[in-house]
């Protein structure tokens, strides 16, 4: 593992303590509609069915699509937001800012690791990065989604400073730092299953305007399962 960020990178304007920031349940969702039906049907493509997946940094709802069985463990910030998510069937709240390894998971014990719209909070990416290859079996995929919402004081400043393009290259780079991940790949569209009448069109032509920008950052343990 190597050290990607410098010490001024890893800033925040806001110093105090995480757990507070996030003590009280937010039981809203942080993007829009389009960008989140994005998400699922990423999901449904790369995810296979009975899959144990790990949630990471997750609320009240895991945007996985609602016809598929998964196995799902969440990890958030808040216990009642992740006692109300009805796709998990086990969560543990952890500050990875002050502890990033050494989750009470097994090595090679996951199918996947999603983590939607909070690596920006990372502080220690690069150590939650190995652990989240510790816990993927090997061929494990890792799918990390992002836009440009944030809570600007706890995004770090190499987030909060950059770009669409730039934050896409940083999360690259999180996988680069670790040994055994595959080259990642970048998305900035999912095609969902498309409702072909003029409404339906009208909706996606709308929805390509005025929605949150989607970003996908992709990789898998060791290699890619054809």
């Amino acid at each position: 593992m190597r050290e990607v960020l410098t010490t001024s990178q890893r800033s925040k304007l806001d110093f105090s303590d995480d757990r507070r920031f996030y003590d009280v349940p937010r039981l809203c969702t942080h993007v829009d509609d389009a960008f989140i039906s994005q998400v699922t049907e990423l999901y449904r493509q790369r995810i296979p069915a009975g899959a144990s997946v790990l949630d990471l940094g997750a609320s009240h709802l895991s945007h996985l699509p609602e016809d598929v069985e998964y196995a799902v463990v969440g990890h958030g910030m808040n216990a009642q937001e992740l006692s109300r998510n009805r796709r998990l069937s086990s969560f543990f709240v952890r500050n990875l800012n002050e502890a990033p390894r050494g989750w009470a998971l097994a090595d090679c014990s996951l199918d996947a690791v999603v983590c939607c719209v909070s690596v920006q909070y990372f502080q220690r990416p690069e150590e939650v990065f190995a652990e989240f290859w510790r816990v993927l079996k090997p061929g494990g995929i890792a799918i990390f989604t992002f836009s440009n919402r944030m809570f600007s004081t706890k995004a770090i400043a190499t987030w909060r400073d950059g770009t669409g393009y730039s934050r896409a290259q940083l999360v690259k780079s999180y996988f680069g730092c670790v040994a055994g991940f595959t080259q990642p790949e970048v998305l900035t569209e999912v095609s969902t299953r498309p409702d072909d009448s003029v409404l339906g069109k009208l909706k996606r032509l709308f929805a390509r305007s005025s929605s949150d920008p989607f970003y996908a950052v992709i990789a898998y343990r060791n290699f890619k399962p054809v």
